[in-house]
């Protein structure tokens, strides 16, 4: 099993979750976060003062994928979320070394 965690931007999103339902992935964890990388920060005003930042808002998603599935989330993910600009993200890939479903006590791949 891997765990995929995706960083991308906000707007790509909804793009991303409909090519994986093609795919068949049942489920994912979506977070927003902010970071920082090659990319430029950006300007703001808080309170009439502008100030630049380099925290830019990102969404974070995780999914759990049995070892067969995952390269083709990971292929759909890049190309859903690519604008072929800096920015775009990273996609990390874990090994997962065990799942529970916690209503049925299912173990493993069957979890998922």
């Amino acid at each position: 099993m891997k765990f995929i965690i995706a960083i991308i931007k906000p707007f790509k999103l909804d793009e991303v979750r409909e090519a994986l339902s093609g795919l068949g992935v049942a489920g994912m964890t979506v977070s927003e976060v902010k970071g920082f990388g090659r990319q430029k920060g950006q300007t703001e005003i808080y309170r009439g003062a502008e100030y630049s930042t380099n925290m830019l808002p990102k969404v974070k998603i995780e999914i759990a994928a049995s070892d067969d599935l995952a390269p083709q989330i990971i292929e759909t993910i890049q190309q859903a979320a690519s604008t072929e600009a800096i920015g775009d993200g990273k996609i990390f890939v874990l090994d997962l070394a065990s799942a529970t479903r916690i209503r049925t006590g299912e173990t493993g791949d069957t979890a998922l």
